[in-house]
């Protein structure tokens, strides 16, 4: 009987022991007290035309599609104030056809100063002078114009809207998580 109780025991204690891991996105370090984010559109210093707006508008659906907090551009209307600007965007061929030449996979890099504050005490939440992201893209088979690695990341390209995209899953994960 005793023997049952013990392996009970640890049977209990083994089940109610997490590993640590979890979900990005899914725990929030951030106060409790944060139920609105205003994320204002993002500065853009570089020379890619509306990289700001495709940035801006992933970063505001990604905490929409990823978290429960209701998002608002304006930042007198929210809890909290996500703001940012683009200082670079870089993009250099990384793998190439052996037939043609040409260039068939991107390395893609941007980099950013972000601030995250909370408005009522203006405590920065999260902050980075340079916040990195990096990605490999690839480029459609059916380029071989070398004009094209020029407009790579034209405003209509799906290449643009994907790195928008992984772009503000790692920002929302690195301001909600605090990394």
């Amino acid at each position: 009987m005793r023997r049952r109780i013990v392996c009970a025991l640890m049977f209990a204690v083994l089940c109610s022991a997490g590993c640590g891991y979890h979900v990005a996105g899914h725990n929030s370090a951030l106060p409790k007290t944060i139920h609105v984010i205003a994320v204002p559109a993002l500065e853009n210093k570089t020379t890619s035309y509306r990289l700001e707006q495709k940035l801006t508008a992933a970063t505001v659906h990604e905490f929409l599609a990823k978290t429960s907090y209701r998002v608002v551009s304006n930042p007198e209307d929210g809890d909290a104030v996500l703001r940012g600007k683009i200082i670079s965007l870089e993009s250099v061929p990384l793998l190439f056809d052996t037939t043609t030449g040409a260039a068939t996979t991107m390395l893609v890099t941007v980099k950013c100063e972000v601030t995250f504050t909370e408005r009522a005490t203006q405590k920065v939440l999260y902050h980075s002078d340079n916040f990195v992201f990096r990605n490999e893209y690839q480029i459609s088979a059916d380029t071989t114009d070398p004009a094209a690695l020029k407009s790579f990341f034209e405003e209509r390209d799906p290449a643009l809207d994907r790195l928008a995209q992984d772009f503000a899953a790692r920002l929302v994960a690195a301001v909600i998580e605090n990394y």
